[in-house]
């Protein structure tokens, strides 16, 4: 699996996850002393998916035409 794959499918899922919480979001809570709050683990989320985003640009391939005059 290329690099690009990979962060597909880190992009691919991590999408899918913030789907599946906004479609049954949950009340803030606390668990074993940790507070839970969903917006800010989907805003991680959106983080993820943004540095993928930026990742896969990068592994584009690219062209520069120039042309030089004298």
């Amino acid at each position: 699996m290329s690099d690009t794959q990979q962060l597909e499918t880190i992009r691919a899922n991590t999408l899918a996850q913030i789907d599946d919480i906004r479609a049954d979001p949950k009340p803030t809570y606390w668990l074993d002393g940790q507070r839970v709050h969903w917006q800010e683990y989907v805003e991680s989320l959106q983080a993820t998916v943004d540095w993928c985003d930026q990742k896969i640009v990068e592994t584009e391939l690219f062209e520069i035409r120039s042309r030089g005059t004298s």
